[in-house]
């Protein structure tokens, strides 16, 4: 996000974030401003560099991504997500970690996969061995990931459901 008003940026993807995600409904405002830091906000406040948003032709965003370079076992920032305690030894090796979503009506466009390209350049000039992303065992976005080179390398449960991790290695020269 290396643009000067990337903060007029925010509305439009904080709504993408919302729409997409899989928890629609909460008890109160304070829980929603819980959820979007957990799972938005931290990108923006310490990460902006990793942060990519797609447009359409009117300019308007229709998609984001979310990136981190840094691993995030190891990085108290990412403490409350417990599934990182089973793959954590997973992390050495796919260091790089991303969120994804797109408009529901712009999805089997390509955009997802120019937004992972665009990070996976990025993980690549930094020379990190790999990236990966956590998601919902089951989840429909998995085969999505799997045709952008990720595989489902485990599986552990947090809050009481499956989560996999899926990794992508890259070649480092």
């Amino acid at each position: 996000m290396d643009e000067p008003d990337w903060r007029s940026l925010l509305p439009r993807v904080e709504e993408i974030f919302f729409t997409s995600s899989a928890i629609q409904k909460f008890t109160d405002e304070a829980r929603r401003e819980r959820f979007k830091v957990r799972w938005l906000g931290r990108y923006l406040e310490h990460y902006l560099e990793s942060f990519f948003v797609a447009r359409n032709t009117g300019d308007a965003v229709v998609g984001y991504l979310a990136g981190c370079l840094e691993d995030p076992a190891r990085n108290p920032l990412f403490a409350d997500l417990g599934y990182y305690q089973a793959f954590g030894p997973l992390c050495a090796s796919y260091p790089a970690h991303l969120h994804i979503n797109v408009a529901a009506d712009i999805r089997n466009l390509g955009v997802g996969a120019a937004l992972i390209a665009a990070f996976a350049a990025q993980v690549s000039q930094r020379r990190l061995p790999g990236l990966h992303l956590v998601t919902n065992e089951g989840a429909r976005n998995i085969r999505f990931y799997e045709r952008n080179g990720f595989r489902l390398l485990a599986t552990t449960r947090w809050n009481d459901a499956p989560v996999v991790f899926m990794g992508r290695e890259l070649a480092v020269a």
